[in-house]
């Protein structure tokens, strides 16, 4: 295993740890609170329906993206690793850039994100 290996594994592991971490909190601090505002409107089912497959949708895709990582720097050949890094950094980039928009940098979730994109582009790197 070659240290470009081992990057992609390491923001891999960043990745799907954060979108665990992510996963939590909004479930905790969003997806309930919603529900509870619509529990005695009828038609409020779609709305309860929706708001955490929404919410989560960015938590999901960060996680999967973490395992098509580790499934890149284990099996992928160059051309392979080279478009899971590419898709999956594009989900990690997007997801830092909104947020720390979205916050004014006050939600942390764009730090880890940016490590791991730094590793994601030294383990796509052929170095030639």
């Amino acid at each position: 295993m070659v240290l470009q290996d081992i990057a992609l594994i390491v923001a891999a592991v960043i990745g799907s740890g954060v979108s665990v971490a992510h996963g939590i909190i909004v479930q905790r601090r969003m997806v309930q609170p919603i529900e509870g505002l619509f529990r005695t409107i009828e038609q409020a089912a779609v709305i309860r329906r929706l708001v955490p497959l929404m919410l989560h949708y960015s938590t999901i895709c960060w996680f999967l993206g973490g395992f098509a990582l580790i499934a890149a720097a284990i099996w992928f050949g160059q051309e392979a690793r080279l478009a899971t890094g590419l898709f999956v950094g594009f989900l990690y980039l997007s997801g830092s850039l909104i947020a720390f928009w979205a916050t004014r940098g006050r939600h942390p979730v764009w730090i880890p994100y940016a490590v791991a994109l730094i590793l994601i582009g030294f383990g796509i790197n052929t170095g030639g």
